[in-house]
């Protein structure tokens, strides 16, 4: 007889989901004393709201009253295009080419949920893609997915780290897989290429220094000291993923269409976009990721890399 464990994983996977595990629902006790230290040394940057809601990122019980399992689901996202080095021209990193991958997996766990409800009726539960406090990351590790790098990213030993990350919380009491294990070793090839030594140190990175945290997340101007650092790019940065040894071997690209990059975000020309209206953006970027920068943010960073211009390589 086929477990509900089985079940809801076969569903999962036969959704579409590139990958599926699941964790005991239990308080983060150790990770929360982490997350504390890193909001008291400053590390979060100007993402105040991540603070007021410690309890509820940390514990999922307090999302879910009654929760016994999370369960976790990855979703491949590459494709194989590379970014160009050429000045005037920028980067974006990859998990934004596409469609926004917020739509995707919602679709996908709205059909998941409502298919445990008819299979297991009485249940409780949430789902969550970015969308709500949890700690998406350690409960993908917990889940078996894969684990939480030197680059805080979780890399996954059938598809590197190129995976998006979403959550089901549930009153249903499911058998959990066995957390996943590091496989960085001795490896800093993430840290060392850093541009801007955000990485502070293994597993811990500082968003004032992020390229993307700052290209996305942050409102307001970008210090100059940081920004002569920008290697071009725009939104998001793939540095520490490039050079990852474990994307190299493992990288898939994905059967997902709708991640298929839109032609204009793979090589955008730099002159051509810092005039960019308002309608020109929200045409472009209509059911992009981009658009969570909204324009102003996107054309001060188009402007901090045309004031500070990589060398072509060579």
């Amino acid at each position: 007889m086929i477990g509900a464990a089985e079940k809801v994983k076969s569903k999962a996977l036969g959704l579409g989901f590139s990958k599926v595990g699941i964790a005991n629902a239990e308080a983060l006790d150790e990770e929360a004393k982490l997350l504390q230290e890193w909001f008291g040394r400053g590390h979060h940057g100007t993402m105040d709201w991540m603070a007021r809601n410690v309890e509820k990122r940390t514990d999922p019980r307090t999302v879910v009253p009654g929760a016994k399992s999370v369960v976790c689901v990855a979703l491949n996202y590459y494709t194989p295009l590379q970014h160009s080095n050429s000045p005037g021209v920028g980067k974006i990193s990859r998990y934004a080419w596409g469609d926004d991958y917020h739509d995707v997996l919602v679709g996908r766990l709205k059909q998941l949920w409502s298919w445990m409800q008819e299979e297991f009726p009485g249940i409780d539960g949430r789902y969550y893609v970015d969308t709500g406090p949890v700690m998406d990351k350690v409960w993908a590790e917990r889940a078996g997915i894969g684990w939480i790098a030197k680059h805080s990213n979780v890399i996954t030993q059938e598809f590197g780290s190129w995976v998006f990350l979403g959550e089901l919380i549930t009153t249903l009491e499911l058998e959990s897989d066995s957390p996943a294990t590091d496989h960085c070793g001795s490896c800093t090839l993430c840290i060392d290429a850093c541009p801007t030594d955000a990485i502070v140190e293994p597993y811990v990175v500082d968003a004032n220094r992020c390229i993307s945290y700052l290209t996305i997340e942050h409102r307001g101007e970008i210090v100059e000291a940081v920004a002569e650092h920008f290697d071009n790019w725009i939104y998001g940065c793939d540095i520490c993923q490039d050079v990852c040894p474990w994307n190299h071997k493992f990288s898939v690209p994905t059967d997902e269409a709708s991640f298929e990059p839109r032609e204009w975000n793979v090589a955008p020309q730099l002159e051509e976009w810092k005039e960019m209206t308002q309608e020109e953006f929200a045409m472009k970027f209509k059911g992009s990721p981009i658009k969570r920068t909204k324009r102003d943010g996107l054309m001060r960073n188009v402007r901090v890399v045309l004031d500070h211009p990589i060398q072509e390589h060579t």
